[in-house]
């Protein structure tokens, strides 16, 4: 089973913080108007913060390959 981790796309980023708001891990920090992993031992890839960005510039990596028939 591949592992889940939190991938951030800085550059469709608009700096809005929803998703560090929402985060009940406090994982997600903003920095120079984009957010950022402030800490990944604490992220535990619920999710909330892909839900709730509206520019859908972070999102959790399942780590799976799709594979197309």
């Amino acid at each position: 089973m591949a592992e889940k981790k939190l991938v951030v796309n800085v550059a469709w980023c608009t700096g809005c913080g929803i998703c560090a708001e929402f985060c009940p891990k406090e994982a997600l920090a903003m920095e120079h108007g984009k957010v950022i992993i402030l800490d990944k031992a604490k992220c535990i890839c619920c999710g909330l913060c892909e839900q709730r960005c509206p520019d859908y510039a972070i999102y959790v990596d399942s780590g799976e390959e799709v594979v197309k028939s």
